[in-house]
């Protein structure tokens, strides 16, 4: 048997395992469980697979999830489908990320990107501390997290001036975005923070009566951004960038040169490159869509699933 087809029996076996343990991840085993002054932190284990949970125990919740043994392998569709946006930079050496939940995205980027400073934005100090004890969150003088709103947190950096290759937006809990990190005002600030090539990935809903809602709002501040969206789950990455999109050729150039350093980290960028859908040439939700602004944006009533 050769190498490729054993790589191959590996990941349909661990990708099982994965899909098997995460449908009955409700009955795992608690491992850790905390009220912080935010919200109920829940850490469960089953057959290898570790997730930390928030408020309830439910597969909804889950904010992160890692394999025990091979704790590089990236578990969720969405965190994979973050790497779309190295197709539009594919060497960030400034990166920000607004929500911690286990650190496993700062851990795999720490390994693909060993130089690049990496600053984690987590509202929660409990989560952090959670990262740190169960997940393996890794820090050292490239890799920081700090206990801040996100909003906050942007604010002072465009304040400061400061600039960022790559920042990506994953405050998510489960079916909510808090409202202050998704209105006009807030993309604003985000989009002062952006280098020249940067780009920003945001993980948010694909199915959702706030869908048409956020995705004006991003086309008024943006301009033209990918959706980018898995049939398996509800996600969509939207990704944005100060500057024109790239074309198609660019793309595949790039999904073919990344290609080997992501796989370890079971990130297929090929597929995941052919999910890219430019809104200059489908554009999926009314015109007239109302943007969300911080006078008007009624996000914890528009979550709810159609």
């Amino acid at each position: 048997m050769n190498k490729l087809v054993t790589s191959l029996l590996i990941a349909i076996i661990s990708n099982a395992l994965i899909s098997s343990a995460l449908s009955t991840q409700a009955m795992g085993k608690t491992i850790h469980s905390e009220r912080s002054l935010y919200r109920n932190i829940l850490v469960e284990e089953d057959s290898g697979l570790r997730c930390l949970k928030f408020n309830v125990k439910s597969a909804k919740t889950q904010q992160s999830c890692m394999l025990v043994d091979d704790p590089q392998r990236l578990v969720f569709n969405y965190t994979k489908m973050l790497f779309s946006s190295l197709l539009i930079n594919p060497n960030p050496e400034r990166i920000l990320i607004i929500g911690l939940g286990g650190g496993t995205m700062s851990n795999v980027l720490h390994q693909i990107y060993p130089k690049a400073s990496i600053t984690n934005v987590e509202i929660d100090p409990a989560v952090i501390k959670v990262a740190r004890n169960y997940f393996g969150f890794f820090e050292n003088k490239n890799v920081t997290a700090v206990a801040q709103d996100g909003r906050i947190f942007v604010k002072r950096a465009a304040i400061k001036k400061q600039q960022y290759d790559w920042i990506i937006l994953d405050a998510f809990n489960g079916d909510y975005i808090p409202e202050h990190l998704m209105t006009q005002e807030f993309l604003q600030e985000v989009k002062s923070l952006l280098s020249d090539n940067g780009v920003v990935a945001a993980n948010t809903f694909s199915v959702s009566k706030l869908y048409n809602y956020e995705s004006a709002t991003y086309k008024a501040v943006f301009g033209d951004f990918f959706n980018v969206k898995n049939n398996n789950n509800s996600n969509r990455i939207i990704l944005a960038s100060a500057k024109a999109l790239p074309k198609a050729d660019i793309i595949a150039q790039r999904a073919k040169a990344l290609k080997e350093k992501l796989s370890p980290f079971n990130v297929d960028i090929t597929k995941i490159s052919r999910k890219m859908i430019s809104t200059a040439t489908t554009q999926d939700w009314p015109p007239a869509s109302p943007l969300l602004t911080d006078q008007y944006s009624p996000a914890n009533l528009l979550n709810l699933k159609n």
